[in-house]
């Protein structure tokens, strides 16, 4: 469990395939300072699992479907990512809850500087448009923001928008994105769960009987 407040900005620096995935070497002071074996740690908003660590990286395997849901089928050493431990009992909860699981991914559509911020558009997929709301919470690349304006519903092509402070912007890489990147996007839990409980509202309850397109009960 995270909350998307991002610790440090790590970096990539090696990659090494491991059966149908991959294996990330990451440097990461921060992180890796008090890390052990077995320890979850988001990089750009995936929970990865610690599986070997040094006084100032860490090591983790990723799996073929973690590749295919995010950003990091393309990784490669160099890249700048995103580092959070994840929460204790006893923190703060100052961003809001994240669970590391990715949804998909996203492309920034556009980047529109202010004197002391940046917004960016993002285009969501359309099988996520629903779980976007204007002021709700989303997690793009691990980082927790505010949502401050959404698309209509039924747009052909959704896309949401947060806008980014100087400090978010020097404490994570979202300072770096561009048009045409692609970005890591969770939802957020509770409205995941609210789109689970809606799809049970036409399911009979147990018990009770349902009638078919025949009329007959079955």
């Amino acid at each position: 469990m995270f909350t998307g407040i991002v610790e440090e900005i790590g970096r990539i620096t090696a990659t090494e395939a491991a059966g149908d995935g991959i294996r990330l070497t990451v440097h990461a002071p921060a992180a890796a300072s008090d890390a052990a074996h077995g320890d979850s740690i988001a990089v750009s908003g995936v929970c990865l699992t610690v599986t070997g660590r040094g006084d100032d990286w860490f090591a983790a395997d990723v799996m073929r479907q973690t590749l295919d849901m995010s950003t990091l089928d393309d990784v490669a050493a160099g890249r700048r990512v995103n580092l959070e431990r994840a929460l204790t009992a006893h923190a703060r909860l100052g961003g809001h809850i994240v669970q590391g699981h990715i949804d998909g991914t996203g492309t920034v559509l556009q980047v529109r500087p202010g004197d002391q911020w940046r917004v960016l558009r993002i285009n969501v997929p359309a099988d996520l448009a629903d779980l976007v709301v204007d002021k709700g919470s989303i997690a793009v690349d691990g980082v927790s923001l505010t949502v401050s304006a959404a698309s209509a519903a039924g747009d052909p092509e959704p896309w949401f928008e947060v806008s980014l402070i100087p400090e978010t912007l020097a404490s994570t890489t979202l300072g770096e994105r561009a048009p045409g990147e692609r970005v890591n996007l969770e939802t957020d839990i509770l409205a995941r769960h609210v789109r689970r409980l809606l799809a049970f509202t036409t399911v009979p309850s147990r018990g009770e009987a349902s009638v078919s397109n025949e009329g007959k009960l079955r």
